[in-house]
C-alpha cells in the first residue's frame, strides 16, 4: 500500500536511499516500476578516477527537478516520477542519482525514465569535479554548460512544455 506523501529534498548531501522513493510511489494501478541508479565509476575518458565531488545550486535544482518530474508525468501519462541527486564527496560505486517511475505498463515507464534522467542531466545546475589518483582534479563539462550542446535525438522528438 502506498505510504503517505513525503516531502523530500531532491538534492541530498547524505547517501541516497531507494526505499523511501519506492514506498512514496507505490500504486496498485501500476504494473511497471522503472528505476535508474547512476553510480560513480572508476574512470572517465581513459583516466582513472578516485572520487568525485558534486556541487549544485540546491534551491534551483529542487525547482528544476520538480518541474522535470511534473513534465514527465504529464508528457508520458505516468502517475509517479521521483528524482533525487546527491551532492558532496562520492566514492567509487556510490549512487549519485536515483530516478523512479511507475506506470501501468513498461513501455511508458521506460520512456519516461529516460526522459526524466536525461532532462535532469541537461537542465539541473549540478557540477561534477573528478579527482584523480595523482591528486589533481578537473570539472567535467556538463551537458547544460557545454559549448554547442545538441540534445540527443530522443529528446528532440518529445514535445516541450511551454513556459507559462
Amino acid at each position: 500500500m502506498r505510504a503517505e506523501p513525503i516531502d523530500y529534498s531532491r538534492i541530498q548531501p547524505e547517501p541516497l536511499a531507494l526505499e523511501p522513493l519506492l514506498l512514496a510511489t507505490e500504486r496498485p494501478d501500476c504494473g511497471a516500476l522503472a528505476i535508474f541508479a547512476g553510480a560513480v565509476r572508476n574512470h572517465h575518458e581513459g583516466a582513472a578516477v578516485s572520487h568525485l565531488i558534486y556541487t549544485a545550486h540546491a534551491a534551483l535544482c529542487d525547482k528544476i527537478i520538480a518541474a522535470v518530474e511534473q513534465e514527465t508525468r504529464e508528457q508520458f501519462q505516468v502517475p509517479e516520477c521521483r528524482i533525487v541527486h546527491r551532492v558532496g564527496q562520492l566514492g567509487i560505486g556510490d549512487i549519485a542519482i536515483y530516478a523512479v517511475v511507475r506506470a501501468p505498463h513498461r513501455a511508458e515507464a521506460f520512456a519516461a525514465l529516460r526522459y526524466a534522467v536525461d532532462s535532469t542531466k541537461h537542465r539541473a545546475p549540478i557540477w561534477k569535479e573528478e579527482f584523480y589518483p595523482d591528486g589533481s582534479s578537473s570539472f567535467v563539462t556538463g551537458c547544460c554548460i557545454a559549448d554547442g550542446f545538441e540534445p540527443p535525438e530522443h529528446l528532440k522528438q518529445l514535445p516541450l512544455k511551454a513556459n507559462t
